[in-house]
């Protein structure tokens, strides 16, 4: 479950949200001025996201220098190619 809570009730009850994002698996989201500033998550997501993060920078960098030879309108007229063929 993913939980808002205003920065100043986090900082009031981090005992809490702590153990609810450890038992519970929750996802607490802090706001700052209502809007979202940080989030608390359980460690084995924060390690998924890190992991998938570190895997998309990876591939990003192999396509960059697939196609550092190609001109940015070139390869952008290539990614709509694909996109259109695989939509269709």
């Amino acid at each position: 479950m993913i939980q808002e809570v205003d920065a100043v009730k986090f900082r009031q009850n981090l005992g809490e949200m702590i153990a609810r994002v450890q038992h519970s698996n929750d996802t607490i989201v802090i706001k700052k001025s209502g809007k979202p500033a940080a989030a608390l998550v359980d460690p084995a997501l924060y390690y998924r996201i890190r992991n998938m993060w570190d895997t998309f920078d990876k591939l990003t960098g192999k396509l960059a220098e697939c196609y550092q030879e190609i001109s940015e309108d070139d390869g952008m007229l290539e990614i709509e190619a694909v996109s259109a063929e695989i939509r269709a």
